[in-house]
């Protein structure tokens, strides 16, 4: 046991929540049991506040279950001791439930049994909407794993309260995580699967999805915005992402009323694997071949990439720097230099359009104001801003070219 001491102190019930945690996936009761299946949250802050800590109890864990099909929830947790307010000044412990409950559906279950029964119920949950796209994937002791995408939207019966399930996922790991409103009907779901069988019957396990706004553009045509995607940790690492967001592309490309696929605030990882599928794409384009990246950015490229692909001109650009990259020689000094030139100039757009703002401004303000707004970067200080952009873009880029020669370009 733990000393008198220890015990005396408010640090031994302390505790940090994202060690408290242990999520899991079950497909049948011996799961249950099962340690090997726990997974942990990236992140807890937005349950139970900035320091990521409940206090109040020791060995305190918290058991959020799903039920792999139709995610039914098991919320409970354990402990192995409780402070005694009485013994601390009348310091109460930290709610522990409370947090979690009010973010997740109403009807989640606190008894294993009960649990343990609606598994059974799993059996018959077929995916919602229409199939887009089955794979496989080998994984590496030879084993193989069958995955379906699917793709609906509000309308399909009984979807709206499967969706409130996916989305509690999201509080965990996608930061400043925003509830969607699903009444709006252009909100499109495409939602992954592993397909796998019971007995001979298929069973499916809920893996990940992603979600795509279909912005509408004057006069009739439509702008998809991807807005999050999640793919569990039990199936991370799998290239589910690379899969669902060409499913995506396959879906809008050769609709003529898509204008062009853009991306909302995307985070650092998606940005790397929305880069490498652009990238593989627009490698078999005309446009994108080695000798046309080498004469510079162009038109063309633009033209081919949004036509044949629905990629945005930012987009374009971006996964023209990508390629030319790749095809630039580096070991020559003169290649090199040009191809950060071409980069730098880009970035330093950016500085040009606040001198012109700035010279605007010199118009229409006093003197003396003028000065106080003047708050613009000197050169130096320039230089080394754009030294540094450069320096991060140019080592995410080589990020995704090692990816981009580890994969099958077929």
């Amino acid at each position: 046991g733990v000393s008198g001491i220890a015990k005396s102190s408010l640090q031994y019930y302390v505790i940090d929540s994202n060690e408290a945690l242990e999520f899991k996936l079950v497909r049948s009761v011996a799961d249950i049991d099962d340690d090997e299946l726990v997974f942990k949250p990236d992140m807890s802050h937005q349950i139970y506040g900035d320091s990521e800590q409940i206090f109040g109890y020791s060995g305190l864990r918290v058991k959020l279950y799903y039920s792999a099909s139709r995610l039914t929830t098991y919320l409970a947790h354990t402990f192995v001791e409780k402070v005694d307010p009485e013994k601390f000044e009348g310091v109460e412990p930290d709610e522990v439930i409370k947090p979690i409950a009010e973010r997740i559906p109403p009807g989640y279950l606190t008894n294993l049994s009960d649990f343990s029964a609606a598994l059974q119920k799993d059996a018959s949950f077929k995916p919602f909407g229409e199939m887009k796209r089955r794979f496989k994937i080998q994984l590496e002791e030879g084993e193989e794993k069958t995955y379906e995408v699917y793709l609906c939207d509000i309308s399909a019966t009984g979807f709206l309260d499967y969706h409130e399930r996916i989305q509690t996922f999201l509080l965990w790991y996608i930061d400043a995580a925003s509830y969607i409103d699903v009444d709006d009907d252009k909100w499109r779901f495409f939602v992954t699967y592993e397909k796998y069988l019971v007995n001979g019957n298929p069973q499916y396990a809920f893996a990940g999805y992603t979600t795509v706004y279909e912005y509408y553009a004057y006069p009739a045509n439509i702008r998809p915005r991807i807005s999050q995607m999640l793919i569990l940790p039990p199936f991370q690492r799998l290239g589910l992402g690379r899969e669902m967001l060409d499913t995506i592309y396959t879906h809008y490309k050769d609709n003529a009323k898509v204008l062009d696929i853009t991306v909302e605030d995307p985070s650092d990882n998606f940005a790397r694997l929305r880069d490498l599928v652009d990238s593989k794409n627009c490698l078999k384009l005309d446009s994108f071949q080695s000798k046309k990246l080498l004469k510079g950015f162009s038109e063309a490229m633009v033209e081919e990439a949004k036509k044949k692909l629905k990629l945005n001109k930012r987009q374009v650009r971006r996964v023209y720097e990508i390629l030319r990259l790749r095809v630039t020689d580096r070991s020559d000094k003169e290649a090199y230099r040009w191809y950060r030139l071409d980069i730098k100039n880009r970035l330093n757009v950016q500085y040009k359009k606040e001198d012109r703002d700035m010279e605007k401004l010199k118009k229409v303000l006093r003197p003396e104001e003028f000065a106080a707004t003047m708050t613009v970067t000197s050169k130096d200080q320039r230089l080394e801003s754009l030294e540094r952009q450069y320096a991060e873009l140019e080592e995410h880029y080589l990020h995704v070219l090692e990816r981009l020669a580890g994969s099958d370009l077929s």
